[in-house]
């Protein structure tokens, strides 16, 4: 009984493997045909989240986006959103599993940029201007996003919309992130702030304000 069951169960690895492979979408891909760009070696894990207004994303070369990862333009699918692209996830990037991305106006990813599993990030969200109307009935509002080349966004943060990330910054798991940080920010909480920085006279440092430390005082490694 062992045996039938260890090649049973070797049969069914080996068929689930191949279905991953078979329904990953890549540039080759009948699915992958319908973006307006997928560059070379890009692999989007089988099974896939929602995907759609694929006409409107472009990802770069050896990008590779997990599984249950959902890439959306629009609200709904076979809406014209113009003649631009809307979505742009750049070279070399890493979307973790499970992760969101829902643009309508401008999500621009830069190259390099990793993310954790289950990461939102969006450039829509919901007003609460009229207070007699149900807030899933009043019409969004749009805020372009972008991430810099070389950002680690950790699990579970949440990028909302108007933010502006720099190069080469670090999203803390669970953070939840609006607003503008410049280049080699750590940035962390809810509402997430900027709580550590970098600059050539000073290296890695506590910005001023953030735990009683002065921008000019060297990082004490301990507190971190």
């Amino acid at each position: 009984m062992s045996v039938v069951r260890r090649a049973l169960g070797a049969l069914i690895h080996r068929t689930y493997t191949g279905i991953r492979r078979a329904g990953a979408i890549s540039p080759e891909s009948p699915a992958g045909y319908r973006f307006r760009h997928l560059g070379a070696g890009v692999s989007i894990a089988f099974p896939p989240g929602a995907i759609f207004g694929e006409q409107w994303i472009e990802i770069g070369d050896h990008t590779l986006v997990g599984e249950r990862v959902s890439l959306s333009c629009g609200m709904v699918p076979d809406r014209d959103l113009g003649p631009d692209t809307i979505l742009r996830i750049g070279a070399s990037c890493s979307i973790g599993r499970g992760s969101h991305i829902v643009a309508h106006q401008s999500v621009r990813i830069g190259d390099d940029v990793f993310t954790g599993p289950y990461v939102y990030i969006t450039d829509q969200n919901h007003v609460y201007d009229d207070p007699d109307v149900p807030i899933g009935r009043q019409w969004p509002r749009n805020s372009p996003v972008s991430i810099g080349s070389g950002s680690w966004i950790g699990t579970g943060a949440i990028i909302l919309p108007g933010t502006t990330l720099g190069r080469q910054c670090v999203v803390a798991g669970g953070a939840v992130v609006r607003g503008v940080f410049p280049d080699h920010s750590v940035v962390a909480g809810v509402p997430a702030k900027r709580v550590r920085g970098y600059s050539p006279e000073l290296g890695w440092h506590t910005p001023a304000g953030l735990n009683g430390v002065s921008p000019e005082a060297p990082l004490d490694r301990t507190r971190f």
